[in-house]
Protein backbone atom coordinates (compact mmCIF):
# COMPACT_ATOMS: atom_id res chain seq x y z
CA UNK A 1 0.00 0.00 0.00
CA UNK A 2 2.77 2.47 0.80
CA UNK A 3 4.76 1.26 -1.90
CA UNK A 4 1.82 2.86 -4.17
CA UNK A 5 0.65 6.28 -2.39
CA UNK A 6 4.50 7.61 -1.44
CA UNK A 7 4.78 8.34 -5.31
CA UNK A 8 2.03 10.61 -5.07
CA UNK A 9 3.95 13.28 -3.03
CA UNK A 10 5.16 13.58 -6.44
CA UNK A 11 2.31 15.66 -7.72
CA UNK A 12 3.03 18.38 -5.09
CA UNK A 13 5.87 19.35 -7.39
CA UNK A 14 2.94 20.95 -9.55
CA UNK A 15 1.95 23.39 -6.62
CA UNK A 16 5.74 23.76 -6.15
CA UNK A 17 6.13 24.75 -10.16
CA UNK A 18 2.84 26.99 -9.88
CA UNK A 19 4.91 28.90 -6.77
CA UNK A 20 7.92 29.34 -8.55
CA UNK A 21 6.18 30.69 -11.66
CA UNK A 22 4.10 33.15 -9.48
CA UNK A 23 7.47 34.48 -8.34
CA UNK A 24 8.74 35.24 -11.58
CA UNK A 25 5.53 37.26 -12.27
CA UNK A 26 5.88 39.02 -9.57
CA UNK A 27 9.75 39.59 -9.78
CA UNK A 28 8.47 40.98 -13.56
CA UNK A 29 5.78 43.11 -11.43
CA UNK A 30 8.42 44.60 -9.15
CA UNK A 31 10.93 45.68 -12.04
CA UNK A 32 8.04 47.15 -13.95
CA UNK A 33 7.11 49.34 -11.09
CA UNK A 34 10.94 50.23 -10.50
CA UNK A 35 11.39 51.05 -14.09
CA UNK A 36 8.14 53.00 -14.04
CA UNK A 37 9.62 54.96 -10.33
CA UNK A 38 12.85 55.39 -12.08
CA UNK A 39 10.96 57.32 -15.44
CA UNK A 40 9.53 59.25 -12.78
CA UNK A 41 11.66 60.31 -10.83
CA UNK A 42 14.20 61.43 -14.21
CA UNK A 43 11.33 62.69 -15.62
CA UNK A 44 10.50 65.27 -12.55
CA UNK A 45 6.86 65.30 -13.76
CA UNK A 46 5.71 63.32 -10.39
CA UNK A 47 5.47 64.22 -6.79
CA UNK A 48 7.94 62.93 -4.41
CA UNK A 49 5.08 60.80 -2.53
CA UNK A 50 4.07 59.42 -5.74
CA UNK A 51 7.39 57.86 -6.71
CA UNK A 52 7.88 56.77 -3.11
CA UNK A 53 4.76 54.56 -3.44
CA UNK A 54 5.60 53.21 -6.66
CA UNK A 55 9.11 52.36 -4.99
CA UNK A 56 7.48 50.52 -2.08
CA UNK A 57 4.31 48.99 -4.39
CA UNK A 58 7.97 47.22 -6.24
CA UNK A 59 9.16 45.85 -2.78
CA UNK A 60 5.88 45.01 -1.90
CA UNK A 61 6.03 42.77 -5.11
CA UNK A 62 9.65 41.48 -5.02
CA UNK A 63 8.61 40.36 -1.28
CA UNK A 64 5.74 38.37 -2.23
CA UNK A 65 8.03 36.85 -5.11
CA UNK A 66 10.69 35.79 -2.33
CA UNK A 67 7.76 34.21 -0.46
CA UNK A 68 6.68 32.30 -3.01
CA UNK A 69 10.00 31.21 -4.19
CA UNK A 70 10.53 30.17 -0.46
CA UNK A 71 7.36 28.15 -0.68
CA UNK A 72 8.31 26.64 -3.43
CA UNK A 73 11.23 25.65 -1.86
CA UNK A 74 9.77 24.37 1.37
CA UNK A 75 7.24 22.13 -0.58
CA UNK A 76 9.70 20.13 -2.84
CA UNK A 77 12.55 19.70 -0.42
CA UNK A 78 10.30 19.43 2.69
CA UNK A 79 7.76 17.45 1.51
CA UNK A 80 8.90 15.93 -1.71
CA UNK A 81 12.47 15.45 -2.25
CA UNK A 82 14.38 13.94 0.97
CA UNK A 83 17.87 15.72 1.53
CA UNK A 84 20.61 13.83 2.94
CA UNK A 85 21.46 15.00 6.18
CA UNK A 86 24.72 16.76 5.49
CA UNK A 87 23.28 18.74 2.88
CA UNK A 88 20.24 19.84 5.55
CA UNK A 89 23.18 20.51 7.93
CA UNK A 90 24.28 23.47 5.44
CA UNK A 91 20.93 24.49 4.97
CA UNK A 92 20.47 28.53 6.65
CA UNK A 93 17.83 27.68 9.70
CA UNK A 94 15.41 29.70 7.58
CA UNK A 95 15.42 27.47 4.85
CA UNK A 96 15.19 24.23 6.94
CA UNK A 97 11.39 23.22 6.99
CA UNK A 98 10.54 20.28 9.43
CA UNK A 99 7.07 20.00 8.97
CA UNK A 100 4.01 21.92 7.94
CA UNK A 101 3.86 23.34 11.07
CA UNK A 102 7.17 25.18 10.48
CA UNK A 103 5.69 25.93 7.21
CA UNK A 104 1.98 27.48 8.60
CA UNK A 105 4.22 29.51 10.77
CA UNK A 106 6.36 30.48 7.87
CA UNK A 107 2.89 31.64 6.01
CA UNK A 108 2.15 33.82 8.93
CA UNK A 109 5.26 35.76 9.75
CA UNK A 110 5.27 36.51 5.88
CA UNK A 111 1.51 37.58 5.84
CA UNK A 112 2.81 40.23 8.28
CA UNK A 113 5.83 41.46 6.60
CA UNK A 114 3.34 41.67 3.63
CA UNK A 115 0.46 43.57 5.51
CA UNK A 116 2.93 45.70 7.06
CA UNK A 117 4.87 46.67 3.51
CA UNK A 118 1.19 46.86 2.14
CA UNK A 119 -0.13 49.46 4.95
CA UNK A 120 2.81 51.71 4.76
CA UNK A 121 2.63 51.54 0.79
CA UNK A 122 -1.08 52.84 1.01
CA UNK A 123 0.22 55.28 3.63
CA UNK A 124 3.26 56.58 1.46
CA UNK A 125 0.48 57.00 -1.73
CA UNK A 126 -2.23 58.91 0.21
CA UNK A 127 -2.37 62.83 -0.58
CA UNK A 128 -5.26 63.27 1.40
CA UNK A 129 -5.94 63.11 5.39
CA UNK A 130 -5.93 59.75 6.49
CA UNK A 131 -8.93 59.01 8.67
CA UNK A 132 -9.58 56.44 11.66
CA UNK A 133 -10.64 53.76 9.16
CA UNK A 134 -6.59 53.82 8.47
CA UNK A 135 -6.68 52.28 11.72
CA UNK A 136 -8.05 48.65 11.02
CA UNK A 137 -4.79 47.48 9.07
CA UNK A 138 -2.27 48.20 11.79
CA UNK A 139 -4.91 46.74 14.29
CA UNK A 140 -5.41 43.60 12.39
CA UNK A 141 -1.58 43.16 11.86
CA UNK A 142 -1.26 43.94 15.42
CA UNK A 143 -4.01 41.14 16.59
CA UNK A 144 -2.01 38.34 13.89
CA UNK A 145 1.62 39.13 15.14
CA UNK A 146 0.20 38.87 18.90
CA UNK A 147 -1.66 35.40 17.70
CA UNK A 148 1.61 34.22 16.17
CA UNK A 149 3.60 35.00 19.57
CA UNK A 150 1.01 33.25 21.64
CA UNK A 151 1.36 30.01 19.24
CA UNK A 152 5.37 30.21 19.35
CA UNK A 153 5.45 30.55 23.28
CA UNK A 154 3.02 27.84 23.85
CA UNK A 155 4.77 25.38 21.29
CA UNK A 156 8.47 26.48 22.97
CA UNK A 157 7.07 25.81 26.67
CA UNK A 158 5.64 22.60 25.66
CA UNK A 159 7.85 19.97 26.76
CA UNK A 160 9.33 17.75 23.68
CA UNK A 161 7.62 14.72 23.96
CA UNK A 162 3.87 16.56 24.43
CA UNK A 163 4.38 19.01 21.11
CA UNK A 164 1.62 18.93 18.75
CA UNK A 165 2.58 16.74 15.97
CA UNK A 166 3.26 18.76 12.90
CA UNK A 167 0.67 16.70 10.23
CA UNK A 168 -2.30 18.75 11.83
CA UNK A 169 -0.97 21.64 14.01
Amino acid sequence: MLRVLLPLRFVMLVASLGAVLGGLVMFWLGASKTWSALKAAFAGGETSASIVASVMGATDAYLFGVVLVIFAYAITFGFVIELAPGERERLPDWMRIDGVADLKRILVEVILVYLIVDFATDVAGTESHLDWHTLVMPGSIFLIAAALRLLNHERAAAPAHRRPADVGG
